[in-house]
């Protein structure tokens, strides 16, 4: 007698995603695994997301449905979705991506042969540097995610075991780079990560998507991601952590660059560049400004680190009147 697949859990964060929401659940009920376990969780959207979500569940009696009465944001959503997993592995799927019909089989095949607590294939729509596929241990899996080579810092894309993420999950308290905090403890906990290069999953990106918002203080939690991770890599794994202080240099001159040209939730981007600009200075590291690959970059991280209100001038001016003319 043939025997059973194992379930696997399939975890959906839902957030006003109605344009993209049905293509997403059909690549996921389409898939050539069929012993799935999908949860949608709708943080309390404001569109029709979450009567897209009930359909699936009354077309598919493989789809529970939790419906939040406010918002939470997506590491409560995530958590939700794993609290309610029965699966024995578990993967997550943003409500605006999808996924080849293949990828829950192919990630599955991938950790068996590998023996591996974690599988990662490709994905498009996303720049990612890439790379050859391989098998890391936790020294080598943790050195890739500091370099986000090959893996993206995301937790989309990959199959679980289900037993370590349910020892690690998300930080509710955190709105921005939650996701690379959740891979970094995860990978801390794990033996052996397999990644193969095929891109199985599409990112979709999206103009309402959090990445494209306003500077509020949920985003500028992530500057409590960098404090915690280049603290705990300079213990822990400090062959990571000059590429640790880098990411944490790249998330604030992601975060600065938009409060000026965004703009921010209250109005007063003076106040969110003066805090990114502590933090610069917390984590820089000349070593970690190298590692920039471009020029200007490497001027803006200065820039910051000098003085909140020259980058704030020096960004806005770029912005304003050189960028529309072919400033580079």
């Amino acid at each position: 007698m043939k025997r059973q697949e194992p379930l696997i859990s399939v975890v959906v964060p839902v957030y006003n995603a109605e344009q993209y929401l049905e293509d997403c659940l059909d690549s996921i009920r389409r898939q050539t695994w069929e012993n799935l376990d999908i949860i949608l969780v709708d943080d309390c959207s404001l569109d029709g997301s979450g009567g897209i979500c009930d359909a699936a569940a009354s077309a598919d009696g493989r789809v529970d449905v939790v419906h939040f009465p406010a918002n939470r944001g997506p590491s409560a959503a995530r958590n939700e979705g794993i609290r309610r997993a029965k699966g024995e592995f578990l993967s997550f799927v943003d409500a605006d991506d999808y996924i080849d019909s293949d990828m829950i089989r192919r990630l599955y095949d991938n950790l068996m042969e590998n023996h591996a607590d974690i599988s990662v294939c490709g994905a498009d729509g996303i720049r990612l540097r890439g790379g050859s596929a391989g098998v890391f241990d936790r020294e080598q899996a943790m050195r890739a995610l500091s370099q986000s080579r090959p893996f993206n810092l995301v937790p989309w894309g990959k199959l679980y075991a289900a037993e370590p993420v349910r020892l690690c999950p998300f930080d509710e308290d955190i709105f921005y780079s939650e996701d690379l905090l959740f891979l970094y403890r995860l990978f801390g906990r794990i033996q052996k990560v397999s990644y193969f290069p095929t891109p199985m999953y599409h990112y979709v990106d999206r103009e309402g998507s959090q990445v494209h918002g306003r500077v509020s203080e949920r985003k500028m939690t992530a500057l409590a991601v960098n404090d915690f991770i280049c603290r705990d890599a300079a213990e822990n794994f400090p062959e990571t952590l000059l590429f640790f202080r880098h990411l944490a240099l790249d998330v604030n001159l992601r975060l600065a660059i938009s409060a000026v040209k965004t703009g921010t939730s209250g109005g007063r981007p003076l106040r969110y560049l003066k805090k990114l600009r502590e933090n610069t200075r917390l984590h820089f590291d000349p070593k970690a400004l190298g590692l920039f690959g471009e020029r200007k970059d490497r001027a803006a991280v200065l820039a910051l680190y000098v003085s909140a209100l020259a980058f704030w001038g020096i960004t806005e001016f770029w912005y304003r009147c050189l960028k529309p003319f072919g400033g580079s």
